[in-house]
């Protein structure tokens, strides 16, 4: 079968509904209005009413104090071949080592449970802005990614160049200190990701995905969502 036939991980398909955005970074125009103010309502709108978010928090060592409910890892689980966060303070660096992270996966030797707490390591701990919803839906289904395990199907990633967007670069031009309420960055990052599978399958794709990344003066940098669509 050819590459188009398999299924993947990583695929950006979160759903940004426009309506549900508010003007928490007034003066960050384009991505931080998306990204930002977006999370903001909707962490308000999830204390509003009845929460769907799960309650058991991640344990593992590379774990931030507070951070958001969720993927419970259960007795004797870990996070399998996910990589965890790496210590960095770059933006552009933390994105390329994000999108490598998002891109990689191992159904030989890794749970869709451990892929899912694996994932959850690299997520911020504000609440107010975190989209866990935006990262775990990267991840397949639990019937497709036994399907993927019983075809031994694993992918690595590589790293072209991560850059700021154009939108994102004009609104700090506009106004450099609004990234001093939620220091949320837009990073695109290109690359290329290779799947493989048993009998000698596999195949190569390029790809692109827009993350948005917090990067808080000396403190690590963490993972906050897939953005949506922005200019290059």
């Amino acid at each position: 079968m050819g590459k188009r036939s398999r299924p993947r991980l990583g695929a950006s398909t979160a759903h940004w509904p426009t309506g549900r955005r508010i003007a928490v970074l007034a003066a960050v125009l384009a991505v931080l209005l998306a990204v930002a103010a977006y999370l903001t309502q909707r962490a308000t709108s999830q204390d509003a009413g009845p929460s769907s978010r799960p309650t058991a928090s991640v344990s593992s060592p590379a774990d931030r104090s507070g951070k958001p409910a969720g993927p419970s890892p259960g007795p004797g689980a870990g996070a399998g071949a996910v990589s965890p966060p790496p210590h960095l303070a770059d933006p552009l660096a933390y994105g390329r080592a994000a999108a490598v992270m998002l891109w990689s996966y191992d159904t030989r030797t890794t749970t869709r449970d451990q892929q899912l707490v694996g994932m959850h390591a690299w997520m911020t701990s504000e609440t107010k802005y975190t989209d866990w919803a935006s990262i775990k839906a990267q991840v397949p289904d639990p019937l497709l990614w036994s399907r993927m395990g019983d075809n031994a199907q694993y992918a690595t990633a590589t790293v072209t160049e991560s850059h700021f967007p154009s939108a994102f670069k004009q609104a700090l031009a506009e106004d450099p200190a609004a990234l001093s309420e939620a220091y949320i960055y837009a990073v695109t990052v290109t690359g290329k990701q290779s799947i493989t599978w048993k009998n000698g399958g596999g195949g190569a794709e390029d790809r692109s995905v827009t993350l948005a990344v917090q990067c808080r003066p000396s403190t690590d940098c963490a993972l906050v969502a897939i953005a949506p669509n922005t200019a290059p």
